[in-house]
């Protein structure tokens, strides 16, 4: 069995695996709002929230730093695409200026 097939087999586990985990993150964070009810302000800089749950404040900068999170690595994925197109398309380049030599050096010893 190669690897490749083994991915194939482990996704439904996988999928299961990222329920469950989701599922225990939902748990968790209902108990920490159930026992975290002690309502506090947020003041910024700029802007003052009004008195609000301990729960929800850390809950809503959990939330935040996840979506952030997920947005730098999309803009590095997007970096490394690119990057790995630039790549290719000068392999490309090189193959082709590779098999022009090759036909050169061939047809020298051939005349």
């Amino acid at each position: 069995m190669l690897f490749s097939d083994l991915g194939d087999s482990m996704k439904p586990l996988r999928k299961l695996l990222t329920v469950l985990i989701v599922l225990a993150m939902l748990v968790i964070s209902v108990l920490f709002a159930l026992q975290n009810e002690v309502q506090v302000p947020l003041d910024l800089l700029v802007y003052s929230f009004g008195a609000q749950s301990l729960a929800l404040w850390i809950l809503v900068a959990f939330a935040l730093g996840g979506l952030l999170g997920m947005l730098i690595s999309f803009v590095i994925l997007l970096r490394t695409r690119a990057s790995l197109r630039s790549a290719r398309r000068q392999l490309e380049k090189a193959k082709v200026e590779i098999s022009k030599l090759q036909d050169e050096v061939s047809s020298r010893f051939v005349s």
